[in-house]
């Protein structure tokens, strides 16, 4: 097919095939190491393959809702064995229990659970998600006087309770002033006669009322604020 063109040219430009995307380069374990103290430091993530060998914790959960107890067995890697910057990291979890019922969600939750250990970084974000589920037909009591509103929930204080263990979650401090002020009511009620609690081997407290934020009972009115005596939450700030 012939063009003729009646015009100047005055400018030009060459259409060319768009170029294909560059692929993405697929991340490997180097990129995942980092440095510190002129020290070459290994992270946890998702590449890394299962060691013949992991570190096991196992908890028991016996609620007054199942005839039969749970057993939470939590198996932790050995990161940069042998240095100053070893570290142990939940690598997987399971759950047993001959409660069959319960079978299918257990599986399931127990995978999902041991892919986000497996992916590294900060899993504290766990723990709050699953004290945050509540049971339709409502919680149950611990031996103790703790409030536990799901089973799922107590799963996350077992959880938490590990990552203390292991060191990668600290129990959050108390402000000093508050926490002289629970230490003196503390000492006020340890001077009065109170029923012991055989089943968990510890006074409850007269009078105290149930925490919303970690569900002990153990709110008293501390100088006209209501203060937990087990978490420092405060109503006053």
């Amino acid at each position: 097919m012939t063009i003729k063109i009646e015009r100047h040219i005055s400018k030009f430009r060459v259409d060319k095939p768009e170029a294909a995307a560059p692929a993405a380069t697929p991340r490997t374990t180097a990129d995942y190491e980092f440095r510190k103290d002129g020290a070459r430091i290994i992270s946890l993530h998702e590449r890394m393959v299962r060691p013949e060998v992991l570190i096991g914790s196992t908890y028991k959960i016996k609620t007054p809702v199942s005839e039969y107890a749970m057993y939470v067995t939590i198996n932790d890697i050995l990161l940069n064995e042998g240095t100053e910057h070893e570290q142990r990291q939940p690598f997987e979890v399971f759950i047993n229990s001959k409660n069959l019922e319960q079978f299918q969600w257990i599986v399931a939750l127990t995978r999902i659970m041991s892919a986000v250990f497996r992916k590294g970084g900060d899993i504290s974000f766990l723990v709050n998600e699953l004290k945050s589920v509540f049971d339709p037909k409502g919680g149950y009591w611990q031996p103790g006087g703790r409030f536990m509103p799901s089973i799922i929930a107590e799963l996350g204080y077992v959880i938490e309770k590990h990552l203390r263990t292991i060191g990668l979650v600290a129990r959050p401090d108390l402000d000093p002033s508050i926490a002289e002020g629970v230490r003196e009511k503390l000492r006020q009620w340890e001077g009065l006669a109170r029923p012991q609690d055989a089943a968990a081997g510890r006074k409850p407290l007269d009078g105290a009322r149930l925490c919303p934020k970690c569900y002990a009972v153990a709110v008293v009115v501390m100088d006209g604020c209501a203060t937990c005596l087990d978490c420092g939450d405060s109503k006053c700030g």
